[in-house]
Protein backbone atom coordinates (compact mmCIF):
# COMPACT_ATOMS: atom_id res chain seq x y z
CA UNK A 1 0.00 0.00 0.00
CA UNK A 2 0.66 3.58 -0.41
CA UNK A 3 0.36 5.62 2.83
CA UNK A 4 0.46 9.48 2.45
CA UNK A 5 0.09 11.72 5.92
CA UNK A 6 -1.15 15.00 5.38
CA UNK A 7 -0.54 17.77 8.18
CA UNK A 8 0.11 21.40 9.34
CA UNK A 9 -0.95 24.16 10.96
CA UNK A 10 -4.91 24.96 10.22
CA UNK A 11 -5.58 27.28 7.67
CA UNK A 12 -2.28 26.14 5.17
CA UNK A 13 -4.05 24.38 2.74
CA UNK A 14 -4.35 20.50 4.81
CA UNK A 15 -7.78 20.20 2.99
CA UNK A 16 -6.87 20.99 -0.25
CA UNK A 17 -4.17 18.70 -0.34
CA UNK A 18 -6.56 16.01 1.16
CA UNK A 19 -8.92 16.68 -1.83
CA UNK A 20 -6.51 16.73 -4.22
CA UNK A 21 -5.21 13.27 -3.36
CA UNK A 22 -9.10 12.07 -3.18
CA UNK A 23 -9.83 13.02 -6.88
CA UNK A 24 -6.74 11.22 -7.95
CA UNK A 25 -7.90 8.15 -6.23
CA UNK A 26 -6.49 7.53 -2.67
CA UNK A 27 -8.69 6.72 -0.03
CA UNK A 28 -8.82 9.99 1.90
CA UNK A 29 -9.53 9.65 5.62
CA UNK A 30 -10.11 13.33 7.86
CA UNK A 31 -8.41 13.69 10.87
CA UNK A 32 -8.07 9.89 12.36
CA UNK A 33 -6.32 8.96 15.91
CA UNK A 34 -2.76 8.86 15.71
CA UNK A 35 -3.18 5.64 17.73
CA UNK A 36 -5.73 3.94 15.36
CA UNK A 37 -2.96 4.59 12.01
CA UNK A 38 -1.38 1.29 12.93
CA UNK A 39 -4.90 -0.77 12.60
CA UNK A 40 -5.45 1.21 9.12
CA UNK A 41 -1.69 0.25 7.56
CA UNK A 42 -2.46 -3.37 8.72
CA UNK A 43 -5.95 -3.90 7.38
CA UNK A 44 -5.18 -2.05 4.07
CA UNK A 45 -2.24 -3.97 3.57
CA UNK A 46 -4.16 -7.39 3.73
CA UNK A 47 -7.12 -6.29 2.60
CA UNK A 48 -8.04 -7.11 -0.93
CA UNK A 49 -10.53 -4.20 -1.69
CA UNK A 50 -8.09 -2.09 -4.22
CA UNK A 51 -9.51 1.24 -2.94
CA UNK A 52 -7.22 0.82 0.10
CA UNK A 53 -3.80 0.72 -2.23
CA UNK A 54 -3.33 4.43 -1.94
CA UNK A 55 -4.64 5.55 1.33
CA UNK A 56 -4.22 8.98 2.41
CA UNK A 57 -4.74 10.39 6.16
CA UNK A 58 -4.89 14.07 7.62
CA UNK A 59 -3.54 14.46 11.25
CA UNK A 60 -3.65 18.03 12.60
CA UNK A 61 -4.34 19.96 16.18
CA UNK A 62 -7.54 18.27 16.50
CA UNK A 63 -6.20 14.63 17.24
CA UNK A 64 -5.24 13.67 20.63
CA UNK A 65 -2.33 15.49 22.37
CA UNK A 66 -0.66 11.95 23.13
CA UNK A 67 -1.09 10.95 19.61
CA UNK A 68 0.44 13.37 18.32
CA UNK A 69 3.71 13.25 20.94
CA UNK A 70 3.98 9.29 19.62
CA UNK A 71 3.98 10.25 16.02
CA UNK A 72 7.50 9.32 15.60
CA UNK A 73 7.22 6.33 17.13
CA UNK A 74 4.64 5.04 14.39
CA UNK A 75 6.03 6.77 11.54
CA UNK A 76 9.43 4.49 12.72
CA UNK A 77 7.06 1.41 13.12
CA UNK A 78 5.89 2.23 9.52
CA UNK A 79 9.45 2.12 7.62
CA UNK A 80 10.92 -0.91 10.31
CA UNK A 81 7.63 -2.97 8.20
CA UNK A 82 8.66 -1.31 4.78
CA UNK A 83 5.26 0.68 4.47
CA UNK A 84 5.67 3.09 1.48
CA UNK A 85 4.82 6.49 3.92
CA UNK A 86 4.94 9.72 2.88
CA UNK A 87 4.67 12.64 5.23
CA UNK A 88 3.13 16.04 3.65
CA UNK A 89 3.42 18.72 6.34
CA UNK A 90 2.34 22.31 5.30
CA UNK A 91 2.57 25.20 6.80
CA UNK A 92 2.15 29.35 6.29
CA UNK A 93 4.08 32.50 8.06
CA UNK A 94 2.42 33.36 11.36
CA UNK A 95 0.86 36.40 9.30
CA UNK A 96 -0.78 34.87 6.60
CA UNK A 97 -2.32 32.12 8.99
CA UNK A 98 -3.69 35.33 10.61
CA UNK A 99 -4.89 36.71 7.62
CA UNK A 100 -6.62 33.79 6.30
CA UNK A 101 -8.67 33.51 9.75
CA UNK A 102 -9.77 36.66 9.84
CA UNK A 103 -10.77 36.53 6.27
CA UNK A 104 -12.81 33.03 6.47
CA UNK A 105 -13.80 34.14 10.34
CA UNK A 106 -13.31 30.67 10.83
CA UNK A 107 -12.69 29.40 14.68
CA UNK A 108 -9.07 27.85 15.01
CA UNK A 109 -9.21 24.88 16.93
CA UNK A 110 -6.97 25.68 19.68
CA UNK A 111 -8.02 29.03 20.42
CA UNK A 112 -10.64 29.52 24.06
CA UNK A 113 -11.43 32.07 25.58
CA UNK A 114 -8.09 32.15 27.63
CA UNK A 115 -5.87 32.02 24.42
CA UNK A 116 -5.52 34.53 21.28
CA UNK A 117 -5.73 33.41 18.01
CA UNK A 118 -2.30 34.52 17.59
CA UNK A 119 -1.20 32.77 20.32
CA UNK A 120 -3.16 29.68 19.25
CA UNK A 121 -1.50 29.25 15.48
CA UNK A 122 1.75 30.00 17.78
CA UNK A 123 0.90 26.94 20.14
CA UNK A 124 -0.64 24.98 17.04
CA UNK A 125 3.38 24.72 15.98
CA UNK A 126 4.88 23.70 19.47
CA UNK A 127 1.71 20.79 19.43
CA UNK A 128 2.77 19.44 15.58
CA UNK A 129 6.04 19.27 15.99
CA UNK A 130 6.69 15.92 16.35
CA UNK A 131 5.27 15.04 12.61
CA UNK A 132 6.78 18.09 11.44
CA UNK A 133 10.81 17.29 12.16
CA UNK A 134 9.28 13.71 10.69
CA UNK A 135 8.27 15.01 7.96
CA UNK A 136 9.71 13.61 4.30
CA UNK A 137 8.17 16.95 2.50
CA UNK A 138 7.48 20.65 4.20
CA UNK A 139 5.63 22.86 1.35
CA UNK A 140 5.12 26.59 2.77
CA UNK A 141 2.03 28.08 1.32
CA UNK A 142 2.56 31.77 2.48
CA UNK A 143 3.04 32.81 -1.20
CA UNK A 144 1.51 29.84 -2.96
CA UNK A 145 -2.15 29.98 -4.94
CA UNK A 146 -4.85 27.40 -4.32
CA UNK A 147 -3.85 26.53 -7.72
CA UNK A 148 -0.03 26.29 -7.44
CA UNK A 149 -1.00 23.99 -4.06
CA UNK A 150 -2.66 21.65 -6.00
CA UNK A 151 -0.42 21.66 -8.76
CA UNK A 152 2.45 20.96 -6.21
CA UNK A 153 0.57 18.05 -4.57
CA UNK A 154 0.09 16.65 -7.78
CA UNK A 155 3.60 16.59 -8.74
CA UNK A 156 5.62 15.94 -5.59
CA UNK A 157 3.37 13.69 -4.09
CA UNK A 158 1.14 11.78 -6.52
CA UNK A 159 3.95 11.59 -9.29
CA UNK A 160 6.71 10.23 -7.15
CA UNK A 161 7.20 6.26 -7.52
CA UNK A 162 8.40 4.05 -4.85
CA UNK A 163 11.59 4.59 -3.00
CA UNK A 164 12.48 7.26 -6.08
CA UNK A 165 13.59 10.72 -4.85
CA UNK A 166 11.63 14.01 -5.95
CA UNK A 167 14.00 16.66 -7.64
CA UNK A 168 12.23 20.23 -7.90
CA UNK A 169 13.99 22.88 -9.29
CA UNK A 170 12.77 26.60 -8.57
CA UNK A 171 13.92 30.12 -9.87
CA UNK A 172 13.55 32.61 -7.59
CA UNK A 173 14.34 36.39 -6.91
CA UNK A 174 16.16 37.52 -3.88
CA UNK A 175 14.72 41.10 -3.96
CA UNK A 176 11.26 38.89 -3.08
CA UNK A 177 12.99 36.39 -0.79
CA UNK A 178 14.81 32.74 -0.54
CA UNK A 179 12.27 30.06 -0.54
CA UNK A 180 11.77 28.50 2.45
CA UNK A 181 11.69 25.03 2.30
CA UNK A 182 14.36 25.48 -0.08
CA UNK A 183 17.30 21.92 0.55
CA UNK A 184 19.78 23.86 -1.09
CA UNK A 185 20.02 27.13 -2.41
CA UNK A 186 22.59 28.68 -4.57
CA UNK A 187 23.10 32.37 -5.55
CA UNK A 188 23.93 33.32 -9.40
CA UNK A 189 23.58 36.82 -9.06
CA UNK A 190 27.58 36.97 -9.86
CA UNK A 191 26.78 36.20 -13.72
CA UNK A 192 26.18 38.94 -16.38
CA UNK A 193 22.62 40.25 -16.07
CA UNK A 194 20.49 40.76 -18.73
CA UNK A 195 18.18 43.22 -17.30
CA UNK A 196 20.88 45.92 -17.50
CA UNK A 197 20.50 45.30 -21.64
CA UNK A 198 17.25 47.57 -22.95
CA UNK A 199 16.70 44.79 -25.79
CA UNK A 200 16.94 41.95 -23.29
CA UNK A 201 14.97 43.57 -19.96
CA UNK A 202 11.21 42.54 -21.37
CA UNK A 203 12.14 38.77 -22.08
CA UNK A 204 12.62 36.16 -19.40
CA UNK A 205 14.95 32.56 -19.65
CA UNK A 206 12.77 30.91 -20.98
CA UNK A 207 12.89 33.45 -24.26
CA UNK A 208 15.28 32.75 -26.62
CA UNK A 209 17.06 36.56 -26.61
CA UNK A 210 18.30 35.54 -22.83
CA UNK A 211 18.86 32.28 -23.82
CA UNK A 212 21.68 33.17 -26.17
CA UNK A 213 23.17 36.14 -24.37
CA UNK A 214 23.49 33.38 -21.08
CA UNK A 215 24.78 30.60 -23.24
CA UNK A 216 27.05 33.31 -24.76
CA UNK A 217 28.82 34.01 -21.42
CA UNK A 218 31.61 31.74 -20.25
CA UNK A 219 30.46 32.54 -16.37
CA UNK A 220 27.15 30.86 -16.55
CA UNK A 221 28.37 27.37 -18.18
CA UNK A 222 30.97 27.26 -15.61
CA UNK A 223 28.76 28.03 -12.62
CA UNK A 224 25.70 25.28 -14.15
CA UNK A 225 28.27 23.08 -14.60
CA UNK A 226 30.04 23.17 -11.06
CA UNK A 227 27.05 23.72 -9.48
CA UNK A 228 25.74 20.07 -11.27
CA UNK A 229 29.42 18.15 -10.24
CA UNK A 230 27.91 19.23 -6.66
CA UNK A 231 24.48 17.95 -6.85
CA UNK A 232 25.91 14.83 -8.80
CA UNK A 233 27.92 13.66 -6.12
CA UNK A 234 25.90 14.76 -2.95
CA UNK A 235 22.03 13.82 -4.27
CA UNK A 236 23.14 10.14 -4.23
CA UNK A 237 24.41 10.49 -0.92
CA UNK A 238 20.65 12.09 0.66
CA UNK A 239 18.60 9.60 -0.89
CA UNK A 240 20.57 6.41 0.19
CA UNK A 241 19.69 8.08 4.01
CA UNK A 242 16.35 7.30 2.61
CA UNK A 243 15.17 11.07 2.21
CA UNK A 244 11.99 11.10 -0.63
CA UNK A 245 12.20 15.06 -1.18
CA UNK A 246 14.76 17.87 -2.33
CA UNK A 247 14.10 21.61 -3.19
CA UNK A 248 16.95 23.20 -5.29
CA UNK A 249 16.54 26.61 -5.57
CA UNK A 250 18.79 29.18 -7.95
CA UNK A 251 17.96 32.57 -7.73
CA UNK A 252 19.22 36.13 -9.05
CA UNK A 253 18.15 39.89 -8.09
CA UNK A 254 14.42 39.07 -9.47
CA UNK A 255 13.80 36.05 -10.77
CA UNK A 256 13.39 36.48 -14.43
CA UNK A 257 16.62 36.16 -16.25
CA UNK A 258 19.86 34.05 -14.65
CA UNK A 259 17.98 31.82 -11.88
CA UNK A 260 15.51 30.79 -14.78
CA UNK A 261 18.11 29.90 -17.26
CA UNK A 262 20.50 28.10 -14.73
CA UNK A 263 17.18 25.92 -13.39
CA UNK A 264 15.86 25.04 -17.17
CA UNK A 265 19.58 23.91 -17.72
CA UNK A 266 20.13 22.01 -14.60
CA UNK A 267 16.77 20.34 -14.03
CA UNK A 268 16.83 19.41 -17.74
CA UNK A 269 20.22 17.84 -16.86
CA UNK A 270 18.34 15.97 -14.35
CA UNK A 271 16.14 14.82 -15.69
CA UNK A 272 18.19 12.71 -18.21
CA UNK A 273 19.04 10.22 -14.91
CA UNK A 274 15.62 10.88 -12.46
CA UNK A 275 12.38 9.86 -13.06
CA UNK A 276 10.65 12.39 -11.13
CA UNK A 277 11.97 16.25 -11.91
CA UNK A 278 10.44 18.89 -11.82
CA UNK A 279 11.12 22.64 -12.74
CA UNK A 280 9.25 25.88 -11.22
CA UNK A 281 9.58 29.91 -12.22
CA UNK A 282 8.89 31.16 -8.44
CA UNK A 283 8.72 34.24 -10.07
CA UNK A 284 6.64 33.66 -13.58
CA UNK A 285 3.57 33.53 -13.87
CA UNK A 286 1.73 29.80 -14.65
CA UNK A 287 4.70 28.26 -14.66
CA UNK A 288 3.46 25.32 -12.83
CA UNK A 289 2.42 22.20 -14.73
Amino acid sequence: MKLVIVSGRSGSGKSTALNVLEDLGYYCIDNLPVGLLLELVSQSSTNEDQRLGLVAVSIDARNLSSGIENFPDFHRQCLDQNIDVDVLFLDAHNDTLLKRFHSTRRKHPLSNATRSLKEAIAHERELLDPIATNADLTINTSDLTLYELRDLVKLRIAGRKSQEIALLFQSFGFKHGVPSDADFVFDVRCLPNPYWDPTLRGYNGLEDPVIQFLSGQPESSEMAQDIITYLDKWIPRFQDSNRSYMTIAIGCTGGQHRSVYLCEKIGRYFSTSNDNVQIRHKELPSTAD
